[in-house]
């Protein structure tokens, strides 16, 4: 399935886990509104009371569930580093020199770049020494990859790398999205308990024995016990429901992410050795964290152990039989032998294995490459081996200080500009002094010996390094990173023109920065049409042709060649877009909101445009890579 069929996929899923909680709202309901009943009817024998008393129980039940649902949403919309912070996570800087925490940011970091999305979040559970992992988020824009002390203590570098590798696929395929929304209504559920606890606290506080009339005879006891008890009753129902809709959503997607890891880093050795670990080690996968229960259904192994009924994961053994058929479970008892005399160390077992590899090397490649659009659309969220490799040798390629300049707050505003100061002199001039009157002269020459330094980056590596940069950018003080966006646009308007690159790299941070300061949640799902954005479509399909033509004929040949595909049978005229680049401001919202068929569509129709002349040269895949990033549909690398 592509990458837009498991984005359908997922809003089927959604649908499906709104019934299933609503089913389990309405049992809860039930159970209380009888419990009223039963409670009071021997309290007061007036029917009426009675009713209106059930009917009152079941509003404030369903209202108290509604609110904590949408509460516990709402404290969510800080995306995935919320949840990690929750869990006791700590965020690993972008500039780390400790070597365990090199190794992981450095995989993180390739494996983003490979999967064309943003470079996460990063953060360790230091508290926590079974092996886990779980990535979290609204968006890829949003997401955090988070990984106990267990892992980095434990787990070589291929088997971190099949574990990160596992997690991208949460990401890439929407699962993240349905996590997130489960940890809501789950919070909504269990909020019954808590209610309960403190009925029946109160209850017996307030003299739960009964009490007597004028005449001397008892009449109904205090009915709060009772309604205590019927609520931490409806609130383990709420536990039960939970945890079958969390199996219901997690177990099969499990066994998907762990397949896309093997696809991924073309090794079974990593993910397997990784989840024969977990069943070697006493630790195992176990999360001692209280609020585990929330964020079960996310891990990347259980966090606890638990019937086969209500178990979040499949059975251990069996995902590592799907990846390795000849395996023996058996091996797991020898294995737990083996390592409670001596634990395995992670980086102990990298210098064994000699993970101190030389840069690697990208898969061969000429200038200009052919391109089927059907073909590129498959490539949608579906990186391959090939794909980290490609990623590990751009990243090799740029060299090491710049890197470290990339990934530090403190001078990565300056490696920013001068990615974006233009090669002319003059032009260079004018947006010097732009950047001295925005922000003083000490940024100003910082962003010059940047542009300096960095005029012999490659074309292609340009983007990477810019992706590398993101975290760290998003890591300032919201003020500066409004200041570093004022002064982004000054810049690229200072000298007049606005080239695509130009664009490209400011709106890609603009829409970064402006997730970091205000990130996105909630439950809307795309909703929008090709029918109803076709205007928004042909506008892309025109900038897109005018920016990679040499001619007005060529232009409208590109043009015709997308619209052939967008609108199959249909002709469109080409109206070269007057303000170039810019008039795509109008476009992102209505085309980022369409359901993933037609998203699919456009997808090829942009390839089409772009390869109209049978090849798609380094600019113009980095072109398309950007374009597909706005849209939220990650390219991996072309080959």
């Amino acid at each position: 399935m592509d990458f837009f069929g498991r984005q359908q996929q997922v809003r089927r899923m959604s649908a499906r886990l709104v019934v299933l909680f609503v089913v389990a709202v309405i049992g809860i309901i039930v159970t209380v509104s009888l419990a009223v009943i039963t409670a009071f009817g021997a309290w007061d024998s007036d029917p009426t009371t009675i009713v209106g008393l059930a009917v009152a129980a079941a509003f404030v039940t369903g209202l108290s569930i509604g609110l904590a649902s949408l509460f516990r949403t709402v404290s969510l919309r800080g995306g995935g580093g919320k949840v990690a912070i929750e869990l006791g996570g700590v965020l690993v800087p972008q500039d780390t020199t400790n070597p365990q925490l090199r190794r992981l940011r450095n995989v993180v970091e390739e494996i983003a770049i490979a999967s064309g999305v943003p470079v996460p979040e990063v953060y360790v559970l230091p508290q926590e020494q079974g092996i886990n992992a779980f990535a979290a988020g609204w968006s890829p824009t949003d997401a955090a990859v988070a990984v106990t002390q267990g892992s980095l203590d434990r787990l070589n570098r291929d088997e971190l790398q099949g574990v990160i590798a596992h997690e991208f696929s949460h990401v890439l395929n929407g699962d993240m999205r349905l996590n997130i929304r489960l940890i809501g209504l789950l919070f909504g559920i269990l909020f019954l308990t808590v209610i309960g606890r403190e009925l029946l606290r109160w209850g017996f506080f307030a003299g739960g024995g009964g009490n007597r009339s004028k005449d001397g005879e008892k009449s109904g006891g205090n009915p709060l016990p009772l309604i205590g008890i019927a609520m931490v009753g409806a609130g383990l129902i709420g536990v039960f429901a939970g945890r079958l809709i969390q199996a219901s959503v997690s177990r099969q997607r499990e066994y998907l992410a762990d397949a896309s890891a093997v696809q991924f880093t073309r090794q079974t050795s990593g993910i397997a050795g990784a989840l024969k670990k977990i069943g070697g080690l006493p630790t195992g996968s176990q999360i001692r964290n209280p609020r585990e229960e929330e964020v079960g259904h996310m891990l990347f192994g259980s966090g606890r152990r638990l019937s086969s009924l209500f178990a979040t994961h499949p059975p251990l053994a069996d995902r590592i039989k799907v990846l390795e058929p000849e395996f023996d479970p058996a091996e797991l008892d020898r294995l737990a032998q083996q390592w409670s005399q001596q634990p395995p160390d992670g980086q102990q077992e990298d210098i064994a294995l000699g993970f101190a590899p030389p840069p690697p090397v990208a898969p061969a490649a000429a200038p200009k490459a052919a391109v089927q659009p059907s073909v590129v659309v498959t490539q949608v969220a579906a990186p391959t081996s090939e794909s980290y490799q490609r990623a590990g040798a751009l990243l090799g390629q740029i060299p090491e200080a710049v890197l470290v300049r990339a990934r530090n707050p403190h001078t990565v505003g300056p490696l920013v500009l001068g990615l974006l100061m233009a090669e002319d002199p003059s032009a260079r001039d004018a947006q010097y002094r732009t950047l001295l009157e925005k922000l003083g002269q000490r940024m100003a020459d910082a962003a010059l010996t940047e542009a300096g330094e960095l005029a012999t980056l490659a074309p292609a590596h340009r983007l990477p390094l810019a992706e590398i940069a993101f975290p760290a950018l998003r890591s300032l003080a919201a003020a500066d990173q409004q200041a570093l966006l004022g002064a982004v646009f000054a810049l690229i308007h200072a000298d007049g023109r606005l080239t695509v690159f130009e664009y490209c790299l400011s709106r890609l941070l603009l829409d970064q920065l402006q997730e970091s300061m205000k990130p996105k949640s909630g439950w809307r799902e795309p909703s929008r049409t090709l029918a109803t954005s076709t205007d928004a479509a042909l506008i892309l399909l025109a900038v897109l042709a005018q920016a990679g033509a040499v001619s007005a004929t060529r232009a409208q040949s590109a043009f015709d060649a997308g619209v052939a595909v967008l609108l199959p049978g249909k002709q469109a005229e080409y109206v070269a877009p007057p303000r170039g680049v810019v008039e795509l401001e109008s476009v992102w919202a209505a085309l980022d909101g369409l359901v993933p068929d037609d998203k699919s569509r456009l997808v090829q129709a942009i390839v089409a445009v772009i390869a109209s002349d049978g090849t798609v040269t380094v600019a113009e895949g980095e072109l398309l890579r950007t374009v597909c990033s706005l849209l939220h549909c990650p390219l991996p690398p072309l080959s």
